[in-house]
């Protein structure tokens, strides 16, 4: 493992083994038990101090990966992931399905601005066009799970964000203005370090893996409705693409 480690590339030696463990536990590193070899065994794995090993454990104990027992050592936290699907219509509380006693999303800020180069063109505008950014952040039993930053075309749907702080539903926001249905047509996903404003309100530890999503939906005449970027936490929740409804007989 020590070969793995790289010095000097801008990413701490303690998040590069946080990063290894999270791994080693999908790969056998730990016991029957679930508990994780010592610190000076992990030390020496990857070639680095006891100090720098306990960095990453307590990382991954802020995330909630990992849980110490006193006199006993460190174990995997059982918990099963939330698997969140990918398709026609995603939505976040209806893709949870029972899989949460309760969810939601609440806005946690919004604003008025110009468009970029990318929202413009998800939501079919000119670039400078004036646009409302909505952010979001879902929850399952009080656990957050997602961070949403939306975007929607400021002519077409004044009013949305006041209305999404009050319903607590984008999809709800959007019938209120007009916008009974819509679907997904495109979503890319990549994994990256988590950034500030995630750790904050994904309350997870510096440098911990998120999925992101980028995605546009459109109304069922095609016209952009609503581009967004979500970062969901990767230790929390499984995403599963599925499969697109296939029409003819």
């Amino acid at each position: 493992m020590a070969a793995r480690l790289q010095r000097g590339v801008g990413v701490a030696l303690w998040r590069q083994i946080a990063d290894g463990i999270r791994t080693g536990i999908a790969t056998g590193l730990t016991d029957e038990t679930g508990r994780l070899p010592p610190e000076a065994e992990l030390a020496e794995r990857f070639g680095v101090n006891r100090h720098t090993v306990r960095a990453a454990i307590a990382a991954l104990a802020h995330e909630g990966v990992l849980v110490s027992q006193q006199g006993r050592g460190t174990y995997v936290r059982r918990q099963k992931r939330l698997v969140y699907p990918i398709g026609e219509r995603t939505r976040f509380s209806a893709g949870l399905g029972d899989q949460a006693r309760d969810t939601r999303s609440d806005m946690i800020g919004t604003a008025r601005e110009p468009a970029t180069a990318w929202v413009a063109t998800a939501l079919d505008l000119e670039p400078g066009e004036a646009v409302i950014r909505i952010e979001s952040l879902g929850q399952a039993d009080g656990v957050p799970v997602s961070r949403s930053t939306s975007w929607f075309d400021a002519g077409r749907f004044d009013g949305i964000a006041e209305l999404f702080s009050t319903i607590g539903s984008i999809t709800a926001a959007l019938s209120k203005l007009g916008v009974s249905d819509y679907r997904r047509t495109s979503t890319a996903i990549e994994a990256r370090h988590a950034e500030e404003g995630d750790t904050r309100e994904l309350q997870l530890a510096p440098g911990a893996i998120v999925m992101v999503t980028r995605a546009v939906n459109c109304d069922l005449s095609g016209r952009p409705v609503q581009c967004s970027i979500t970062r969901f936490a990767a230790d929390r929740v499984e995403l599963v693409v599925e499969a697109p409804t296939l029409g003819g007989n």
